[in-house]
């Protein structure tokens, strides 16, 4: 729901009704992940989408029939062997939807709205929904913030909500989302009960380090694949507005004076396109230290050769040089600045999802890495849905 925070935060201030369908679990090849989303007002106005167009005109329809009865439903979206084209994934994926109505009486909405008005200004929030179980608990929310407040919650159970704030917690530090089970049990259906955890955060972070024509290419895929990004270089005459006119900011300091000072956290990427040792090893020696995501440095194998030196004898341990992509980039025979910057793109995704970075032809491996390849859940129990073949 939160990433379609924008458009669903124009609804709210309108007064619009409407019901959202977000996806609650993916396993196999599924299009969209957890938190992918598709909403529906009651003029019939549609935004987002569940599965890239397999199974939109089905959960189209759920989310019509929740307008109209005010339930909330789980449904399960799964591919059909003996008719393919029966409502299903037709990439043999199989996903479940929660479909929630959001309308002015609904217990849930003014949580809800305190979210996306949250995420809409690019705030760190959660939403929490309980997926599955009573009535009274499915139809409410709470939503959370960094410092551990929250507002709303699951009717008179205070206890409840200050578990699943808890536990919802360490989804919204790492900026994710998926679902929790809480040991409070269901009574009726005699499992604890499952929590549905949206998180959204600010953009990850990518500096670039170097203010050279193969920065300016990087910092465009940086912000197509949704980085905010940083530029940053000794000298002034390179490190201009003209020249990176893309980038959210443009900083004229040596690169490891200004990397002492600012922010990173697990999520940001630091690329390193000096190749100048002078500003790179003492870049590197404080980059590799570091709780980030990503480091990689451009240059040949030679200069790779010569930087590893160095960098050891500045007391950079092996174990730290490790962590080092040098040279930067994934082998796709890279030359033009948009082609390295592709390469350097590609390697950062691979490293984030756990992708080898091989061809997808002839491979027998999965294509989405972070798939847990979950078998069903246990809290689909007692909702209507499509079970896979």
């Amino acid at each position: 729901m939160l990433d379609i925070a924008e458009e669903l935060n124009r609804w709210v201030g309108q007064g619009r009704d409407f019901a959202v369908a977000t996806v609650v679990a993916a396993v196999g090849s599924a299009p969209r992940p957890p938190g992918a989303a598709l909403a529906v007002d009651t003029d019939g106005t549609a935004v987002g989408s569940v599965s890239g167009g397999c199974v939109e005109g089905a959960v189209y329809e759920l989310c019509e029939q929740a307008l109209r009865d005010g339930d909330v439903v789980l449904q399960r979206f799964g591919y059909s062997d003996e008719d393919a084209f029966a409502v299903g994934l037709t990439c043999g994926g199989v996903i479940d939807v929660l479909v929630t109505p959001v309308r002015a009486a609904d217990p849930a909405r003014p949580v809800l709205a305190a979210a996306l008005t949250g995420a809409a200004r690019g705030e760190a929030v959660a939403v929490a929904r309980i997926v599955g179980g009573p009535a009274e608990l499915t139809r409410r929310a709470l939503t959370l913030r960094p410092d551990g407040s929250y507002e709303g919650g699951f009717g008179d159970r205070p206890e409840l909500d200050r578990t699943v704030a808890a536990e919802a917690g360490a989804l919204l530090d790492a900026g994710r989302t998926g679902t929790l089970e809480i040991g409070e049990r269901d009574a009726r259906r005699g499992a604890p009960l499952t929590v549905l955890v949206e998180s959204s955060v600010p953009p990850p972070r990518m500096i670039v380090f170097g203010a050279i024509d193969f920065a300016a290419a990087l910092v465009r895929v940086g912000k197509f694949l949704g980085h905010h990004v940083t530029v940053c270089d000794a000298r002034p005459v390179f490190a201009t507005r003209a020249r990176f006119p893309e980038a959210d900011e443009i900083v004229v300091e040596w690169p490891h004076t200004y990397l002492e000072r600012t922010s990173v956290d697990a999520r940001t990427v630091l690329c390193v396109l000096t190749h100048d040792a002078k500003f790179d090893v003492p870049l590197l020696k404080l980059a590799l230290r570091l709780p980030v995501a990503y480091v990689g440095a451009m240059g040949s194998r030679r200069t790779h050769l010569d930087r590893t030196a160095r960098l050891r004898e500045v007391g950079v341990t092996d174990r730290e040089l490790a962590r080092l992509r040098s040279p930067i980039g994934l082998d796709l025979g890279a030359r033009t600045p948009e082609e390295t910057a592709l390469s350097i793109a590609a390697e950062i995704v691979a490293n984030r999802r756990g992708g080898s970075g091989t061809s997808l032809t002839g491979a027998h491996t999965p294509i989405h890495h972070d798939d847990p390849g979950v078998p069903e859940p246990s809290w689909c129990d007692g909702f209507s849905g499509e079970r896979p073949a």
